[in-house]
């Protein structure tokens, strides 16, 4: 998908905004929804996107809209950072699939990175079990 694309109202993250389908919660407001990546590259990788937005990417997104969503980032990496207690934290963003790009609805991974553990390869292997990230997730939730 390159950088021009239509939104579409039927990606993932659109449909868990929605309700539609399931996420593992850690924060949420009026504007933004963090939740666990269900594609983890590390132990407490998690997402934070935008509620009220049919951005595609940060080309699309407008100015206040990406203040409030980076305050999101700001919060939720510091809880990341008190509750997995990792050696260092890995902020990305893609745009478009030659960026690595793979859900087209504008969001923030936060990347938790520990010494002398490798990172998974973003978006492979099996989606990890909503039981397997939920004491993850509330180790993340105690320290908002």
């Amino acid at each position: 998908m390159s950088l021009n694309e239509p939104y579409d109202r039927d990606n993932i993250f659109a449909k868990i905004i929605r309700g539609e389908m399931a996420c593992v919660k850690l924060y949420e407001t009026d504007d933004v929804l963090a939740f666990m990546d269900v594609f983890p590259q590390s132990k407490g990788h998690c997402l934070v996107v935008h509620k009220n937005t049919e951005a595609t990417n940060l080309f699309d997104m407008t100015t206040a809209g990406l203040a409030e969503i980076i305050g999101a980032v700001q919060k939720v990496a510091a809880a990341v950072k008190g509750g997995m207690k990792p050696d260092g934290v890995r902020i990305a963003q893609f745009n478009g699939a030659p960026a690595g790009q793979t859900v087209y609805h504008l969001h923030f991974h936060i990347i938790p990175v520990y010494d002398g553990e490798p990172l998974g390869q973003h978006g492979a292997g099996g989606p990890t079990a909503a039981e397997a990230l939920e004491p993850i997730a509330a180790a993340i939730r105690a320290a908002l």
